[in-house]
């Protein structure tokens, strides 16, 4: 019989070991400070109230008209530089979105705004999320919303419970 050391030492999960719990903590709490999930965004958007944050599309026009998440506001990544201090409140925090997940669009959008001076989150999934887990959207014909997929969002409850 083998040592469950010997075992999981071999294992690729395993090859490199986990960090310390210390280092772990660490390392999600950052995770959290800098990113939120399409749920929680659309829960906080929905509750009544300010959410205390604005939501931006850094995608194109293009793409902003073929759907974005409503009330969002609307500034491509490249026009950062020259409108954030216009559009946007500095004691305001922004959750940045671009397509989804293969894209990064929102951590430069997000990066842009940083260095220049605001307060910042990625929604992890990008408007591909927010559309995949059934939360309503808008386009340039109007308010749209699809069923939400089972592989990405509960379809019998209010949330997953994460």
């Amino acid at each position: 019989m083998t040592s469950h050391s010997t075992a999981t030492a071999a294992h690729p999960v395993l090859r490199v070991p986990p960090a310390s719990p210390a280092a772990a903590a660490a390392y999600f709490a950052a995770s959290l400070a800098f990113h939120a999930d399409v749920s929680d965004v659309a829960a906080a958007l929905a509750a009544d109230g300010d959410p205390g944050f604005v939501v931006l599309d850094s995608r194109s026009t293009a793409s902003w008209d073929q759907g974005h998440v409503p009330g969002a506001v609307h500034l491509p990544t490249a026009l950062i530089p020259e409108q954030a201090e216009a559009l946007l409140d500095p004691a305001v925090p922004v959750v940045t979105y671009c397509w989804g997940p293969g894209c990064n669009g929102a951590t430069r959008a997000a990066l842009a705004l940083a260095q220049r001076g605001f307060q910042v989150k990625e929604m992890l999934g990008g408007f591909e999320y927010w559309v995949r887990e059934g939360f309503a959207y808008e386009t340039w014909e109007g308010a749209e919303r699809r069923a939400a997929d089972p592989l990405t969002a509960p379809v019998d409850a209010a949330d997953c419970g994460c």
